[in-house]
């Protein structure tokens, strides 16, 4: 069987300017004065195939790669080294709400991000009093998003993410969107997904949660893989070795 996803060799590195200038006079004072950059290695040959129907964890440190990697196989980052390919349609569960224009309606956000991620206006149609109603938002949809809370508009935006019907979801730290009511129907969004053999990577600090859902889970430090296999082995692992 095919891989849905495949890195081969994969690294990314982010170019840091050394000094930091975040006004006009500063940068006017200092035209003429070389800045200079830094590497910093987000990702350092990672090596990763994720099968059809996989329900794969990603976890480590804050700082360890896992967003980065995430981003990368959503083609959000391309690598600076390496081979990606990702074979099939993507949901990604990434910085919710991207794409969201605070003037304009909540309803007209929804067609907005809709066709963001990929959908028809008819398809958006067809889905959305089902997106609305998993937001809880029946009464909101009126209103301007930028009188939305952050809680709001994250709900709906996760809303319209989870109505799409990918081969492969990329979710980052989605599980703890929303107040507790939302929680449940997120986790419920996954535990459907399972039942269906979606192919899932899951980015997560709740441990409990990869333990639930991932059939196999990767542990990223400092850039690199560090260990793979089992998800309850790994867990354990990376509990006994954190500091």
């Amino acid at each position: 069987m095919n891989p849905l996803i495949h890195i081969n060799n994969l690294h990314k590195i982010f170019r840091i300017p050394r000094e930091k200038r975040d006004t006009l006079k500063e940068n006017i004072v200092h035209f003429y004065r070389r800045t200079g950059t830094e590497d910093f290695h987000a990702l350092k040959d990672v090596n990763l195939s994720v099968q059809p129907g996989e329900f794969i964890g990603l976890i480590g440190k804050n700082g360890s790669g896992k967003s980065t990697l995430l981003k990368i196989m959503a083609r959000i980052y391309r690598q600076t080294k390496g081979e990606v390919y990702v074979n099939g349609t993507v949901s990604p569960f990434l910085e919710l709400g991207i794409g969201f224009n605070g003037d304009l309606s909540a309803r007209e956000n929804v067609y907005l991000n809709g066709i963001i991620l990929g959908l028809s206006r008819k398809q958006i149609d067809a889905k959305y009093k089902s997106i609305v109603s998993f937001a809880g938002l029946e009464d909101f949809m009126e209103m301007k998003l930028k009188n939305f809370s952050s809680g709001m508009q994250v709900r709906l935006a996760f809303s319209i993410a989870a109505t799409i019907d990918a081969d492969i979801y990329l979710c980052d730290e989605v599980l703890a969107v929303g107040d507790i009511n939302f929680q449940k129907k997120s986790l419920n969004t996954f535990v459907d997904l399972k039942k269906k053999g979606k192919t899932v990577v899951l980015v997560s600090h709740d441990l409990d949660a990869i333990r639930k859902f991932c059939t196999r889970t990767v542990l990223l430090d400092k850039g690199r893989i560090i260990k793979e296999g089992k998800t309850d082995q790994v867990v354990d692992y990376y509990v006994q070795h954190s500091d």
